[in-house]
């Protein structure tokens, strides 16, 4: 039996065909990036083909011959089953483990169970810990781990495949290189990748995870955090109150689940999500979306043909960018913009209007753009 994991579009769809959850599925022959179903073995590369920020993740399985390459972890087989639906964060701790597992933890370990202490590997396959308080443990080659179960500790990686982890407060966790992940667990943590599909989560209050390369995800189930990618396809999630996630990238998600959050996005098709109340959801690039379900909110779009939407009391969708939209509920308004070619066919914005959704008027859950300075419904495909 081989073990794996499989990527999949937000109907459970991969390259067109429909899979389902506890499902087995055959064909005829298996050749890697032509016939059979495909999978990872490693969870991190699965990023390479479907990107976190609106994607679906499974564990699965298979019991024939398995065919890859040398290029990553990828494999293919004629069967397969698609054993649970693990998400996001399945597949963040997955990564984890997985890099846990490689480590030659018997045969090349460092390890300090005092306080102030150091444990550092320059070799592959290695891991150095610290139980105590006040540690450092540091890891420079490739395959490695380096864990810090006290306070105030640093754990840092610098080659490929890592995992940095801490679970007390005030750490940080650290990775340079690709396919690495880090982790906190404790309050007042930082956690961060500047290396491509790379995974930076923290689940205490007040912290950050930062990611700097592509098709990498920063989570942060604590309050007062923030979650931070720069690079294209990318995750950024809060779960707490008075969140941030940000990305910069292009085809990245932002989105925060508690009160006073800011997601924001720069890149193009990007999506930006708040379901908190007081909260604030901006995309500057084109063709992105910017979703608030929270009341007294605000979901901005500067970018062109993008849509702003608002599910909450007293809130306000704002859309300004070139046959952009936005819709509301009942009570809360609508800011859109219409723009004009000139002689050199360059775009100029017309003007700008508001208006109130007063369920006749103006409907309700309904997407509007402006023509003629008048607000016009708009129509899927238009």
């Amino acid at each position: 039996m081989v073990n794996g994991y499989k990527g999949f579009d937000k109907d459970l769809k991969c390259r067109g065909f429909q899979y389902k959850v506890g499902e087995e599925y055959e064909e005829k022959e298996a050749k890697i990036c032509n016939s059979g179903f495909h999978f990872c073995e490693f969870p991190l590369d699965v990023f390479k083909y479907y990107e976190p920020a609106s994607n679906r993740f499974a564990t699965v399985s298979t019991n024939e011959k398995v065919y890859g390459d040398n290029d990553d972890s990828k494999k293919c087989s004629r069967k397969i089953k698609i054993n649970a639906e693990i998400g996001l964060p399945g597949i963040i701790k997955a990564g984890v483990e997985f890099i846990f597992n490689k480590v030659d933890w018997k045969n090349n370990k460092e390890s300090n169970t005092g306080n102030r202490s150091a444990a550092t590997n320059t070799g592959y396959q290695s891991a150095a810990t610290n139980t105590g308080y006040q540690s450092a443990a540091t890891n420079t080659g490739d395959q490695s781990a380096a864990t810090n179960t006290g306070y105030r500790s640093a754990a840092t990686n610098t080659g490929y495949q890592s995992a940095a982890t801490n679970t007390g407060y005030q750490s940080a966790a650290t990775n340079t290189g690709d396919q690495s992940a880090a982790t906190n667990t404790g309050n007042q943590s930082a956690a961060t990748n500047t290396g491509n599909r790379s995974a930076a989560t923290n689940t205490g209050d007040q912290s950050a995870a930062t990611n700097t390369g592509d098709q990498s995800a920063a989570t942060n189930t604590g309050d007062q955090s923030a979650a931070t990618n720069t690079g294209n396809q990318s995750a950024a999630t809060n779960t707490g109150y008075q969140s941030a996630a940000t990305n910069t990238g292009y085809q990245s998600a932002a989105t925060n689940t508690g009160n006073r959050s800011a997601a924001t996005n720069t890149g193009n098709q990007s999506a930006a999500t708040n379901t908190g109340n007081q909260s604030a959801a901006t995309n500057t690039g084109d063709q992105s979306a910017a979703t608030n379900t929270g009341d007294q909110s605000a979901a901005t779009n500067t970018g062109n043909r993008s849509a702003a939407t608002t599910e909450g009391k007293e809130s306000v969708s704002i859309s300004l960018g070139i046959e952009g939209r936005a819709k509301g509920i009942k009570g809360s308004w609508i800011v859109l913009s219409e723009w004009e070619k000139d002689s050199s066919y360059e775009w100029h914005r017309k003007t700008v209007k508001s208006f109130k959704i007063d369920g006749k008027n103006i409907k309700e859950n309904t997407f509007y753009i402006l023509e003629n300075n008048k607000a016009v419904e708009y129509k899927e495909g238009e």
